[in-house]
C-alpha cells in the first residue's frame, strides 16, 4: 500500500497560514475580551473579595486582626431583626415588582395607541427615570413632612388631616412609611418597565391581531391569547431586572427613613449598610447573604416562568 505525502512547497503553505487561521479565530477576542474584562474586574472580583471578607476579624477602622471563620455568620443568624428585615425585604420586592409590572402593561398598552401628543406623553415618562433616584426619595421625603409637607397640606386643605399636634407623621410610622417607599419605588421602575414592555408591543405583528380577529378573538381575548403570550419574552426581562433593582434599592430607604425606627423600614440593603458602621466582618456576610438571595429569586422565578420556552 503507498502512501501519498503533500507536496514540500503545499506543507510550507499549509504552516505559513496556520498562524493566519489562528488570528482569524481569535477575532471574536476583540469584541468580547472588553467585557469579559469589564465583568471579572467589575462583578466577579468583587464578589471574590466580599466572600473573604466576610470570613475576616476586621475591627471597626477597616484593618483585618485575623480570621473569623464562621462567626460573622453565627453572629448574624442571632440578629434579633434579622427575620423581619428579610420578611420585609420579600415583601417589599414582591409588592414593588408586582405592581410596576401591572401599571406598565396599562401604560405600554396606552402608548402602543395612536392620539395626540403621543411623542409628549413618551418623553414625559422619561422624567423619573432620568433624575437621581435620591434627589426623587429626597423631594418625596419634603412632601411627606409632618407640618410643611405638600401632601398634609393638601390634606389639610381637603379637611382630612389637621396641621398641628394631630398631624399625620407618615414617615415616623413605619407601616405608612413602607408603603410611601414603595409608591416611590413604583414610580422609578415605571419608565423601564413600561418601555420595555413597549419594545415587546411594537414587535407583535398586525397580522397576528387580524388573524385573532377572523377566529373571533377580540378585546379582553385577544389580550389574554395574543398579546400577553407574544409579550412574554419581554416581560420577563422586566421582571428579572425590576427584581434586581428593587431587591438592591438603597437610596429610597435611606433617604427617606434610615431603614427606622428602629429596623421597622430597613431592607436586606440597608440593614447591611447599618451593620457596617460597627461590625464590618458581619455586615460583609449579610451581604454575602443578601448577594445568594437575589441569585436564588431570580433562578426560582426563571423556573417558575420557564424562561427558556420564552425565549424560543
Amino acid at each position: 500500500m503507498t502512501t501519498h505525502n503533500p507536496p514540500t512547497s503545499y506543507r510550507r503553505r499549509y504552516r505559513r497560514a496556520l498562524p493566519v487561521r489562528a488570528a482569524y479565530s481569535l477575532r471574536p477576542l476583540l469584541w468580547v475580551g472588553p467585557a469579559i474584562g469589564l465583568i471579572v474586574v467589575v462583578v466577579l472580583w468583587p464578589v471574590v473579595v466580599l466572600v473573604r471578607a466576610s470570613f475576616q476579624n476586621i475591627a471597626a477602622d477597616g484593618f483585618v486582626v485575623g480570621s473569623a471563620g464562621w462567626t460573622n455568620y453565627s453572629n448574624l443568624w442571632h440578629e434579633p431583626a434579622l427575620a423581619g428585615v428579610v420578611l420585609r425585604t420579600v415583601i417589599w420586592v414582591v409588592a414593588v415588582v408586582s405592581v410596576t409590572l401591572l401599571i406598565s402593561l396599562a401604560l405600554a398598552q396606552l402608548f402602543n395607541q395612536r392620539f395626540p401628543l403621543r411623542r409628549a406623553a413618551r418623553t414625559a415618562l422619561i422624567a423619573p427615570w432620568a433624575a437621581s433616584v435620591l434627589m426623587t426619595a429626597l423631594i418625596f421625603r419634603w412632601a411627606l413632612d409632618p407640618y410643611s409637607g405638600a401632601v398634609n397640606i393638601i390634606l389639610h386643605a381637603l379637611g382630612l388631616v389637621k396641621l398641628g399636634s394631630n398631624t399625620a407623621d407618615w414617615l415616623g410610622n413605619p407601616t405608612w412609611a413602607l408603603v410611601w417607599m414603595m409608591i416611590v419605588a413604583i414610580f422609578v421602575s415605571l419608565p423601564f418597565t413600561t418601555y420595555a414592555l413597549l419594545s415587546g408591543l411594537q414587535t407583535i405583528p398586525d397580522e397576528v391581531y387580524e388573524a385573532g380577529r377572523v377566529d373571533g378573538a377580540d378585546g379582553w381575548r385577544s389580550y389574554r391569547t395574543i398579546t400577553l403570550p407574544l409579550l412574554r419574552p419581554a416581560i420577563l426581562v422586566a421582571t428579572v431586572i425590576n427584581v434586581i433593582n428593587v431587591f438592591n434599592s438603597f437610596p429610597i430607604i435611606w433617604e427617606m427613613t434610615r431603614g427606622g425606627p428602629g429596623y421597622e423600614t430597613s431592607t436586606t440593603t440597608t440593614f447591611m449598610f447599618i451593620l457596617k458602621q460597627a461590625f464590618i466582618g458581619e455586615s460583609a456576610a449579610m451581604s454575602v447573604v443578601n448577594f445568594l438571595l437575589v441569585i436564588v429569586v431570580i433562578l426560582v422565578f426563571l423556573r417558575v416562568t420557564r424562561w427558556r420556552e420564552a425565549v424560543t
